[in-house]
C-alpha cells in the first residue's frame, strides 16, 4: 500500500513539474512604462499634494507651520532595477514646493528635490493566483532644499525646523503614492488567467506554473496553459520531452513571450472538427473538372465503371489531432486523415464510394498577430504518404494519384484550413500589452514574440 501511494505521488509531482507551455520574460522596458503610466494617469502625486493641507485622522499638525500647502509638483522620473529573487527596486525622482505660515509669522516657502525609494516585492496572490507587487521599506531621500526663511536666522534653528518639517510631511505624503501606483499596476494583471475563447470550439486560460522569478535582468513568468473544449474536456499538453528556451541576442531590458509547439498543438486540437470537409464543386481553382473522366486519367478502371462522366464528391476527415513542429526558422503543421472520393448520382440517391485513402501531409505555417491574437496562414509543404484502405473499383496503384491529390489539397483543401485558422489564438492579457507591434521568430520547439513598446 505505501508503495502504491508513493508511485501515485511521484506521478502527481511529475505532472506538476512538467515544462510550462508558455514563458514570459519581462524586461525593464515594459515595467518602466507601466509604472510611469500609473504615475501619470493616476495623478497620484498631485492628489497627495492636495491632501497635504487637510486635517487627517491620526496625523498631528506640524509645530511652527500653519496653512500648509504643497504645490508645483514636478513630473516624476522613474528608475527601476531588478533585485534577484525579490522584485524591483524603485526610485521616483521629483520635486515640489511646500508653503505655509512659519513660526516667524511670515509666508514660508520650501523648494525640495527628492527621491522616493522602495522595494516592490513580487508575489503571487493566494486568492487569484495572479502576480502582484507589494511595496516595502519606503524612504525619502532629500537631494536639495531651498527656503525663503531669513538668512540672519541661526543656521541650526533653520536646519532643525526644516528637518522636522520635511520628515513629518514627506513620508506620509509620498510613500502612499508608491502603494497607490502598485495597486494601479496590479490591476493590469487582473485578466491574465481569465478563459479566452477560441471561436466556438473552446477556451484557453493562462495559469501560472509558479511564483514569477526575478533575475538581475528580467522577470520570468511560467505558464501552464489550460486548453478546454466547449464541452468542458481539457486537452493535455503533450510531454514531448523537448526543451524550449529563450534565444540569445535580444536587447538588454527588452521583453519576450515564448509559446511552445506543444501548446500550439493543444490549441489547434480545438479546431480539429473544423478541418473536416465535403467538397461537391466540379470546378475548383485551376484544377481540371472534378469528374470521373478526369479521375480515369489516373485510374483507368474508373472509366470502365463509369463510361459516362459523373461529378466527384470528396470527403476529407482529419482523424488525428493536428501537430505543430518547429525548427529554427521553420514551422510545420502535420495532418493525418482520410480522403474518400465518391461518384455522385441523380438527386435523391447517395453517392457511391470509389476509394478511401489514408494520407499524411505537412503544411508550412506563417505566423502573424492581428488584433492581439496569434494568426496562422498555411501553404502546402508536401504529401508524405498515401495508402489505399478500400476501393469499389478494384486494386490500383495509389502512388499514381500523388500529383492529383497534391494539387487537390493545394486548391480545394488549403482554403478550408486557412479559413478555420482565421479565428486566431488568444495571447496572455496583461499590462495592456499590444502584441500587434511584436516581431515574431521561430526557434527550436517554440515561437518567440519580441514585444515592442509604442
Amino acid at each position: 500500500m505505501p508503495r502504491i501511494l508513493f508511485l501515485a505521488l511521484c506521478g502527481l509531482l511529475t505532472h506538476t513539474l512538467a515544462d510550462p507551455g508558455a514563458l514570459l520574460r519581462l524586461g525593464v522596458d515594459i515595467m518602466n512604462r507601466e509604472v510611469q503610466n500609473a504615475m501619470d494617469e493616476s495623478h497620484i502625486l498631485e492628489e497627495m499634494a492636495a491632501e497635504a493641507g487637510k486635517n487627517r485622522p491620526g496625523v498631528k499638525p506640524i509645530k511652527g507651520i500653519t496653512n500648509l500647502k504643497v504645490k508645483d509638483v514636478q513630473l516624476p522620473v522613474i528608475t527601476l532595477n531588478f533585485i534577484p529573487g525579490v522584485g524591483i527596486f524603485q526610485c521616483v525622482s521629483t520635486g515640489m514646493t511646500i508653503t505655509g505660515k512659519s513660526f516667524m509669522g511670515g509666508n514660508m516657502e520650501i523648494i525640495v528635490a527628492l527621491n522616493i525609494t522602495a522595494t516592490n516585492r513580487l508575489l503571487q496572490d493566494e486568492e487569484t493566483g495572479l502576480p502582484m507587487f507589494k511595496s516595502e521599506g519606503c524612504e525619502i531621500i532629500l537631494i536639495s532644499v531651498k527656503t525663503n526663511l531669513p538668512s540672519n536666522m541661526l543656521p541650526k534653528v533653520v536646519n532643525k525646523f526644516l528637518d522636522s518639517t520635511l520628515h513629518k510631511v514627506l513620508p506620509s505624503l509620498m510613500c502612499p503614492a508608491i502603494d497607490a501606483v502598485l495597486v494601479y499596476v496590479n490591476r493590469k494583471w487582473a485578466s491574465l488567467n481569465a478563459p479566452m475563447p477560441v471561436g466556438q470550439m473552446g477556451t484557453v486560460k493562462y495559469v501560472l506554473t509558479s511564483i514569477p522569478t526575478t533575475t538581475a535582468s528580467y522577470i520570468q513568468v511560467d505558464f501552464s496553459p489550460m486548453v478546454q473544449q466547449q464541452e468542458g474536456n481539457t486537452i493535455q499538453l503533450a510531454d514531448a520531452g523537448e526543451a524550449f528556451e529563450f534565444p540569445e541576442g535580444y536587447a538588454e531590458g527588452s521583453s519576450q513571450l515564448l509559446l511552445s509547439a506543444a501548446f500550439l498543438t493543444a490549441e489547434l486540437a480545438l479546431l480539429q472538427k473544423s478541418l473536416d470537409v465535403n467538397v461537391h464543386d466540379m470546378k475548383i481553382g485551376q484544377l481540371p473538372p472534378q469528374t470521373t473522366k478526369t479521375l480515369a486519367g489516373f485510374i483507368p478502371k474508373v472509366a470502365k465503371a463509369y463510361p459516362k462522366p459523373k461529378p466527384l464528391v470528396t470527403q476529407i476527415r482529419i482523424n488525428k489531432p493536428p501537430k505543430v513542429t518547429m525548427k529554427t526558422g521553420n514551422s510545420l503543421l502535420h495532418l493525418h486523415g482520410t480522403l474518400e472520393m465518391f461518384a455522385a448520382r441523380r438527386r435523391g440517391k447517395a453517392p457511391v464510394s470509389l476509394f478511401l485513402l489514408e494520407s499524411h501531409f505537412n503544411l508550412k505555417i506563417q505566423y502573424s498577430v492581428h488584433e492581439n491574437r496569434l494568426q496562422m496562414v498555411t501553404s502546402l509543404d508536401r504529401l508524405l504518404s498515401l495508402s489505399r484502405e478500400s476501393s469499389s473499383i478494384g486494386a490500383f496503384n495509389e502512388k499514381k494519384l500523388t500529383g492529383f491529390i497534391t494539387d487537390y489539397l493545394q486548391e480545394a483543401y488549403l482554403p478550408v484550413i486557412n479559413d478555420a485558422l482565421q479565428v486566431g489564438l488568444p495571447l496572455p492579457d496583461f499590462l495592456d500589452m499590444d502584441y500587434n507591434l511584436a516581431e515574431l521568430g521561430i526557434v527550436e520547439n517554440a515561437l518567440v514574440l519580441d514585444l515592442k513598446l509604442k
